[in-house]
């Protein structure tokens, strides 16, 4: 074609269209594909458990791994230890119905690593679940379980029993934790809430992956007005899942009563002022640098709005130092290459 053909004013507009639409189907082949992968995974670790029950010994996976290469040279995923990870992870979904369709969702490399690290059934639950919602690389959840974050999630601590309708209560439970890893802002240990505040908005990115991505950013200092008064909401977001505002304000310092009944009342503002009629109610958290728990305890009773009380913290080496350094994905990126060398140097 020549460069100097006028083309159609709809014409980049159509190439975007055509564009995405081939992303979306290559996206959509590869789930397909790494479906069917899992599949057969979790079909030859059926196969391999029942033969097990049968009078297989553990010397007979090894060699059955073996002539799996032999009849399958360059294709990965028949190791021994990949083959006693089918037989494991089969014979834990087993009672379960739910888990083979969570584990169809993920990569393989995920569901190998939230079995090897997680033993309660309500641990695997919980992150092969947050997994497929959330889309977590395995960076992400490896970071999550190495932070406990369904132990954060289970000790959250609010009101919201008492505020939220009984039906909809276990969607709000889950979205939220006792405690946030906010290492990656890099902070000082001593600092201001404005600080902190400066810090999130500044990496809103990263802010927004740490609580969720159901979580829109609705604005910083939020004014409201009533009655020829402002007030102001540190951060202010709107989650999509629960279809609500979420007002976070950030206290650097212990958790104070009057701490919850004021987020109550910038939420009774909200409610009036700025919420839609198909809106639910809006909600509160209060990310403190340390509480007492009986003291939140006994201040949520006081408070008729729902309101979570949640602390932050670092769990990172100072940057400086840690540039020089593996991160935890890295290292057991390394690892792992160790031993799939040594396994395929076995064979």
């Amino acid at each position: 074609m020549d460069n100097n053909t006028q083309l159609p004013l709809n014409y980049l507009q159509t190439f975007i269209e055509i564009k995405e639409r081939i992303n979306q189907a290559r996206y959509q082949s590869l789930s397909v594909v790494n479906k069917e992968l899992i599949l057969a995974y979790l079909s030859i670790g059926k196969v391999i458990s029942e033969r097990t029950h049968n009078g297989w010994g553990d010397a007979i996976v090894g060699k059955l791994s073996s002539d799996l290469q032999s009849e399958y040279p360059g294709v990965k995923g028949f190791s021994e230890r990949n083959l006693r990870r089918m037989r494991q992870i089969y014979e834990r979904c087993g009672d379960n119905s739910n888990w083979p369709q969570l584990v169809a969702k993920l990569p393989w490399g995920h569901t190998c690593m939230i079995f090897s690290k997680c033993k309660l059934p309500e641990q695997i639950h919980f992150y092969l679940q947050k997994c497929v919602e959330r889309g977590w690389s395995r960076s992400v959840l490896e970071e999550e379980i190495r932070f406990d974050a369904f132990a954060k999630a289970q000790t959250f601590q609010s009101n919201f029993p008492q505020t939220i309708e009984p039906k909809q209560l276990a969607h709000y439970r889950l979205e939220f934790r006792d405690e946030y890893d906010l290492s990656f802002l890099e902070l000082e240990d001593t600092h201001t809430e404005r600080q902190l505040e400066q810090a999130m908005v500044m990496n809103i990115v990263k802010t927004l992956g740490r609580f969720g991505n159901d979580f829109a950013f609705m604005g910083r200092q939020f004014r409201i007005e009533l009655d020829e008064k402002e007030y102001f909401v540190d951060l202010l977001f709107y989650h999509r899942r629960l279809k609500c505002m979420l007002a976070l304000e950030l206290k650097a310092t212990e958790f104070k009563p009057e701490h919850s009944q004021q987020l109550s009342w910038y939420l009774h503002l909200l409610d009036k002022t700025v919420k839609y009629d198909d809106d639910n109610p809006s909600i509160g958290i209060l990310l403190c640098k340390s509480k007492s728990h009986l003291t939140v305890e006994y201040a949520l009773e006081l408070v008729n709005r729902p309101v979570g009380v949640a602390t932050y913290t670092y769990t990172q080496l100072p940057a400086y130092i840690a540039q020089y350094l593996p991160n935890e994905t890295e290292l057991l990126d390394m690892i792992e290459d160790k031993l799939l060398g040594e396994e395929e140097s076995d064979v």
